[in-house]
């Protein structure tokens, strides 16, 4: 049997571009030794890091034994999806990335800890084009992102977490996006809390400082404080889409929403302003002269 999904136009790192790729994945989520056709003839532009969440989804119908075919990709896009090694995931080709507006797509196991923070050094907060900041704060940042992919393991009991980013010169921002299909983050918070939160008031409470759904010494949490500051600070945007909830800070704002469509799994994307020319570092790293 052959599923065909048809890429709509324009695919963006909002709450509409996640939904877009949610009712694929739950129109061929149960897909077993079939051919999946993913057609993208009608898209004129697809953000990169979203191929975060097209990844795990593709990887996952693999799994299954369902045979991958990506058809009609326009020449741009065509390009990008094989400079941060996207296609060459699932029968295409890599090219380099002359440029280096890519963050490569990685397909990364619970037990390769140290390659995701190599990867994060390397592929992310090496960008020179990321706003200035501490040696100290970047540690921080890379320490915050990489509690991110731990929650995945940890309380998502996931077997592979996704990612892959972009630098969007002409938006003057950068992406990087993390996915797993785990457990959600509304079954966890309501299990933890015995209660029935919808899922973006889960993402809320699980988003706040001290909150966390650790027993004993596990590790939990989101991971987010810190760089929730930061990003608040950067005029920046967290989104976060995990079972029915949709949760997004831009800025000092906050955004909910509730799909009826669930997501098996969870989605971070972190956007990092780049027109941001501050100068960043921890309050531990003040000298006593640098205080007026």
């Amino acid at each position: 049997m052959t599923h065909k999904f048809e890429m709509p136009k324009r695919v963006v790192s909002d709450s509409q571009g996640f939904e877009t790729l949610n009712d694929f994945y739950n129109q061929t989520k149960n897909a077993f030794i079939d051919t999946i056709v993913i057609d993208f003839s009608n898209t004129d532009w697809f953000d990169a890091n979203l191929l975060a969440m097209l990844g795990a989804i593709l990887s996952r119908l693999e799994e299954n034994l369902n045979s991958i075919n990506i058809i009609n990709l326009k020449n741009r896009l065509e390009k990008i999806f094989s400079k941060n090694h996207f296609l060459s995931n699932f029968g295409g080709y890599k090219i380099e990335d002359y440029y280096q507006t890519t963050i490569k797509y990685k397909k990364i196991k619970p037990n390769e800890e140290k390659v995701f923070k190599y990867y994060l050094d390397n592929e992310l907060l090496s960008k020179t084009v990321l706003p200035k900041m501490s040696t100290g704060l970047r540690k921080k940042i890379n320490e915050s992102i990489f509690e991110i992919f731990n929650n995945a393991i940890i309380h998502g009991e996931s077997s592979d977490i996704f990612s892959c980013g972009q630098y969007y010169p002409r938006g003057s921002k950068l992406d990087f996006t993390i996915v797993d299909l785990g457990k959600t983050i509304k079954v966890n918070v309501n299990k933890y809390l015995n209660k029935n939160l919808k899922g973006s008031q889960a993402i809320d409470w699980a988003v706040q400082e001290g909150n966390t759904t650790k027993v004993g010494d596990t590790p939990g949490g989101l991971g987010l404080s810190l760089i929730r500051d930061f990003l608040k600070l950067n005029n920046g945007k967290i989104q976060i889409r995990s079972c029915d909830g949709y949760w997004c800070q831009a800025g000092n704002q906050i955004n909910q929403i509730s799909f009826d469509k669930e997501f098996d799994g969870t989605i971070v994307n972190l956007e990092f302003n780049l027109n941001d020319k501050s100068l960043y570092y921890l309050k531990s790293e003040l000298k006593p002269e640098d205080i007026l």
